[in-house]
């Protein structure tokens, strides 16, 4: 089928719930994909922050060629595999976690801690201790759990009731925080920094305060890195970045360069807790994807590897704030996620980097969001912003 055959086939064939540009991907090489044409893309958006080692990544394609020789793509959780258990460890002896669950993607891993906190609670006599606190801005996923944690109307109204018993403070306001904590509250969850809300950093105060909060209570912590960890941030877990440890975190977007995984991530008192039978999923940990993972998660928690993420994300924002344009009301974010929020709206300019050969991403109406591949060069950064300055000058 050529471009046109496959969106009109699309539209008749698959749930219209995405809006997508009226062209056909069809491959990539390093940070820049291709559609049908052979038109060429610099690719700053990465699956949403998800190929965090680009396309065809040579190590990647060998470990996809190993675990696909084993034949064994799926087992079900019923049996012991090597991988899953090699990806546990390694994700444990770089991070606060004595323990790891997976799932299969960043909604699922968030409403497995809130089952997981529910359950602590518990454990430790509190029948009433249910509540969750979440934050303004925040997007913790799409399912029914961690819908009801993120403050959206457009998201939440068409499928109300969702989830009872979440609570919200302002993102960066400990005070607001405190004034909504009770004994009720079972967890607190945060994204170290906000993705899909604007790309907005926490303030090393903030998620101090809410550690704080959450021992004062007898809460656990939950730190939902879907979007902002392994590497993202510069640091291979953003926490790491504010010497504030959670109890919970979980994780999904890049841990398998582009194959569907998410994991919970706990301290052991968390594990303590959870028994045989109280979560499941099928196809989670299944051996083919974590073997993948762990190539992934070796790759980006190499120390050089980190050095150069933070390096390229100062270079980015050096290179944004020389655009001095009018349009251009902040530039703010971390590492390798950067956020610019304008006068103007986003999706014009989505629109126009098509054009130019770039892909852009928004985090809101007016923010643009570059969460490129980890692995993108200084070159690639200097030619995407000017033809960004490009874009702008023209609007």
């Amino acid at each position: 089928m050529n471009a046109e055959e496959i969106i009109q086939a699309e539209n008749d064939y698959v749930l219209g719930v995405f809006g997508r540009p009226p062209f056909v991907l069809t491959e990539g090489k390093g940070c820049t994909v291709y559609d049908s044409s052979g038109k060429a893309y610099l690719d700053l958006v990465a699956g949403i922050a998800v190929n965090v080692l680009g396309y065809s990544d040579d190590e990647v394609d060998e470990a996809i060629k190993e675990a696909a020789s084993t034949g064994m793509y799926h087992t079900s959780n019923l049996y012991h595999t090597e991988p899953h258990t090699r990806l546990a460890k390694k994700l444990c002896e770089t991070s606060f976690a004595d323990k790891v669950h997976f799932c299969l993607c960043g909604a699922s891993a968030n409403e497995g801690a809130f089952k997981f906190a529910r359950r602590y609670a518990r454990e430790h006599g509190h029948e009433d201790k249910y509540e969750i606190l979440a934050f303004s801005d925040a997007f913790h996923g799409r399912l029914f759990g961690a819908l009801a944690a993120t403050p959206r109307e457009k998201y939440q109204q068409p499928f109300e009731p969702l989830m009872p018993g979440v609570r919200f403070a302002a993102f960066n306001d400990l005070d607001d925080a405190r004034a909504q904590m009770s004994d009720k509250v079972c967890a607190i969850i945060v994204e170290p920094i906000q993705g899909e809300g604007g790309i907005n950093p926490a303030t090393p105060e903030f998620l101090q305060g809410l550690r704080d909060l959450a021992d004062e209570y007898g809460a656990l912590l939950i730190f939902d890195e879907v979007q902002c960890g392994l590497g993202r941030s510069g640091d291979l877990w953003a926490y790491q970045g504010y010497g504030v440890e959670p109890d919970l975190m979980s994780a999904a977007k890049p841990l398998a360069g582009g194959l569907p995984i998410g994991a919970i991530m706990m301290k052991q008192k968390v594990a303590d807790t959870i028994h045989a039978g109280d979560h499941a999923s099928t196809f989670a940990g299944n051996p083919f994807t974590t073997h993948v993972a762990s190539t992934v998660v070796n790759r980006v928690s190499n120390p050089e590897f980190l050095a150069d993420v933070k390096e390229k994300g100062e270079y980015l924002m050096e290179l944004l704030a020389e655009l001095n344009s009018p349009h251009i009301l902040e530039i703010r974010g971390k590492g390798l996620i950067v956020g610019i929020e304008m006068d103007i709206e986003a999706g014009p300019l989505m629109e126009k980097g098509y054009e130019a050969g770039l892909l852009l991403l928004s985090a809101g109406d007016k923010i643009l969001r570059f969460v490129p591949p980890l692995t993108i060069s200084k070159e690639e950064l200097a030619q995407a912003v000017s033809k960004l300055g490009a874009i702008l000058q023209e609007v």
